[in-house]
């Protein structure tokens, strides 16, 4: 069987297909289609006509390409470029009318545990008590249990280019001000989060999505040629001589950095200060990145044949409310 998901975020519209074999979602072919939506957000958070034109056209085109290699009809959902704009429905409208698909708006709380699937299956049992860290464009994602699904999940609205536009305002070279300030606000909205993580203690902490595996290519990780089954780490201390690095330079300057792609640039100084403070205030010292995500979390759903956990489509998006063991 040969199935696949589109992933519609904060720069990318993402299709992942792959081979439902053994249990495994084995990869056959990916695609990106850079779209950058988050520079086309209005002061009110709404995504402008000109961006909801390039996501009806970016799923379309990537509901076609899952055909033509033979897979069955992607499951197509967005993160909180388009859960958190006020115009929602008239995006989802949109790309239903012109794509033929319908696009479900997760919870960050159930991106969040998705994630952690991936994260568990990719990191096995031998990893024991499992903390996992996700920091995308919107949101914050961060997760922990002892088995195959989080005994709690939850997102914050810490994200890398949220904050870059919201406290840092796009400057070249932020000032000493700003980034207190920016240090403040992440500290304030992760310190409950922090609480709980320092109490559990997880034996392991794994981070994933682009901005974590871009970070930590800067402070040292092997690079992405060397494919995904080498050891990446990421240490606190060398990520704080990395906010200091970033903090210095013009954005065009980030970008010639190891690892730090042009389009991330601008938000690569946020996602160094959020990822960070999170290590700091949880007690991470390492954390061990992991390949695999929430398009890979969906895909093992997929293949459990497991369709209670997505999010009506129609529905509003949950609130960000932390759960915990025992609750469904």
């Amino acid at each position: 069987m040969r199935i696949s998901v589109v992933d519609v975020g904060s720069n990318t519209v993402r299709l992942a297909i792959a081979d439902a074999r053994d249990g495994a979602p084995l990869p056959v072919h990916t695609a990106k289609r850079r779209l950058r939506l988050s520079e086309e957000v209005d002061g009110d958070r709404r995504l402008r006509p000109r961006a909801v034109r390039r996501i009806v056209d970016a799923v379309a085109e990537a509901c076609a390409e899952a055909e033509r290699w033979g897979s069955d009809e992607p499951f197509v959902f967005a993160t909180a470029i388009v859960r958190d704009a006020p115009n929602r429905d008239e995006i989802l409208d949109a790309v239903e009318q012109g794509a033929g698909v319908r696009v479900r708006v997760l919870p960050g709380e159930v991106e969040a545990e998705l994630t952690f699937l991936a994260a568990r299956r990719w990191m096995g049992w031998r990893a024991g008590p499992l903390g996992v860290l996700d920091i995308g464009g919107g949101s914050l994602e961060v997760a922990f249990g002892r088995g195959r699904l989080p005994d709690f999940a939850v997102s914050l609205p810490l994200g890398a280019r949220r904050l870059t536009r919201e406290h840092l305002h796009d400057a070249e070279v932020p000032g000493e001000e700003e980034l207190r300030a920016l240090r403040r606000h992440v500290r304030h909205q992760l310190r409950d989060v922090a609480a709980r993580i320092r109490w559990e203690g997880p034996i392991t902490a794994a981070a994933t999505s682009r901005t974590f595996t871009q970070l930590a290519r800067l402070c040292g990780a092997p690079p992405g040629r060397h494919g995904p089954f080498v050891r990446r780490e990421l240490y606190r201390d060398s990520l704080r001589g990395a906010v200091t690095d970033l903090a210095s330079l013009p954005v065009a300057r980030r970008a010639e950095l190891p690892g730090i792609s042009a389009p991330r640039a601008a938000q690569a100084l946020a996602g160094a200060l959020v990822g960070h403070t999170a290590m700091k205030l949880m007690g991470i010292r390492r954390l061990t990145i992991c390949p695999w995500a929430i398009r890979e979390g969906i895909l093992l759903r997929r293949i459990e044949g497991d369709s209670a956990w997505w999010a009506d489509p129609g529905a509003p998006t949950a609130p960000r409310v932390l759960r915990v063991a025992g609750q469904r």
